[in-house]
C-alpha cells in the first residue's frame, strides 16, 4: 500500500513537472509594419492609391477654383444687378459650397474604402506567411513589434528575414 501511494505521488509530480515544461511557450516577434512597407504588392498599392488621390485632388481644386471665380465675379457685379439676382447668386454660391464639401467627404470615404480593399489581401498574405514560418520554426506566439503595438521588449528571435524569404523578396 505504501509503495502504491509513493508511486501515485511520483506520477502526480511527474505529470505536474511535464506540464510546467510544456507551459513554456516559444515566442518570437516581427515588425509587421516594416514587412508590409517592403512588400512589392504594397508598393504597387501605394502607387495606385496616390494616383487615385491625385485624381480626387485635381477635381477638388477645379471645383474650388470655379467657386472662387464665381464669388469674385458676383462680388464685382453685386452693385450693378438687382437684389433678386444677388439672392439667386448667393443661393447658387451656397449650393456650390455644399457640393464641394460633399465631394470632399465622398472622395475621402471612397479613398479609405479603396485602401482597405487593396491592403486587406496583402495583409492576409503577410499573415499567412508569418504563420507558416512560425509553425515551421516551432513558435507558438508571434508578437508584432511595430511601433505602438504594445511590445515593450523584443529581445527574442525576429522572423522578419525569414518571412521576407518566404514571400520571395
Amino acid at each position: 500500500m505504501k509503495q502504491l501511494k509513493s508511486l501515485l505521488i511520483a506520477a502526480l509530480l511527474f505529470a505536474g513537472a511535464s506540464q510546467t515544461v510544456s507551459a513554456q511557450a516559444k515566442v518570437s516577434h516581427i515588425n509587421v509594419q516594416e514587412l508590409m512597407t517592403n512588400m512589392p504588392e504594397m508598393k504597387a498599392a501605394n502607387t495606385q492609391l496616390e494616383k487615385l488621390g491625385k485624381t480626387y485632388d485635381t477635381e477638388y481644386e477645379t471645383m474650388v477654383t470655379e467657386y472662387q471665380n464665381k464669388i469674385k465675379k458676383y462680388d464685382a457685379e453685386a452693385n450693378t444687378v438687382g437684389e433678386a439676382v444677388n439672392k439667386t447668386r448667393e443661393a447658387e454660391v451656397q449650393d456650390m459650397r455644399a457640393r464641394i464639401q460633399q465631394y470632399q467627404q465622398t472622395a475621402t470615404t471612397e479613398l479609405q474604402k479603396k485602401q482597405e480593399e487593396i491592403v486587406k489581401p496583402i495583409l492576409e498574405k503577410a499573415r499567412t506567411a508569418i504563420q507558416k514560418v512560425a509553425k515551421a520554426k516551432g513558435y507558438q506566439y508571434v508578437l508584432d513589434s511595430s511601433t505602438g503595438s504594445g511590445v515593450l521588449l523584443a529581445d527574442g528571435p525576429d522572423l522578419l528575414a525569414d518571412v521576407k524569404k518566404e514571400l520571395g523578396f
